[in-house]
C-alpha cells in the first residue's frame, strides 16, 4: 500500500519548489506528479490527430515522493503517513501526528 496516492494533497519539502501546495495527479514509480509544481516548459510539434496545438507548452514534470509530504489540514502543515489494521483485517493510512485517519 502507497504512502502517498492519486488524489492527496501534498507539500513540497524540500528543492526549488519547497513550499508548494498542490494535488497528486499521478503516481509514477518513486516519483509524483503534483498540479502546479515543478513546471517546465517542452517544445512540442502541432498534432491535429490529438487536436493539439504546437508551441511552448508548460507542464508539470515528476519529482521524487521522497520530497513530498502529505498535507495535514488539522495541522495545517506536512505529516508522516502511517498505517493502522483495523479488526476486519483492512489497512487504513493514519496521520502520525494526530492519529486521525487520511482515508474517509
Amino acid at each position: 500500500m502507497n504512502r502517498i496516492r492519486k488524489g492527496d494533497q501534498v507539500i513540497v519539502i524540500t528543492g526549488k519548489n519547497k513550499g508548494q501546495k498542490g494535488e497528486v495527479l499521478r503516481v509514477v514509480g518513486d516519483r509524483v506528479v503534483v498540479s502546479n509544481v515543478n513546471l517546465v516548459k517542452r517544445h512540442t510539434k502541432p498534432n491535429p490527430q490529438a487536436n493539439q496545438p504546437g508551441g511552448i507548452i508548460e507542464k508539470e514534470a515528476p519529482i521524487h515522493i521522497s520530497n513530498v509530504m502529505i498535507f495535514n489540514p488539522a495541522a495545517g502543515k506536512g505529516d508522516r503517513v502511517g498505517f493502522k489494521v483495523l479488526e476486519d483485517g483492512r489497512k487504513l493510512r493514519v496521520f502520525r501526528s494526530s492519529g486521525e485517519a487520511i482515508d474517509a
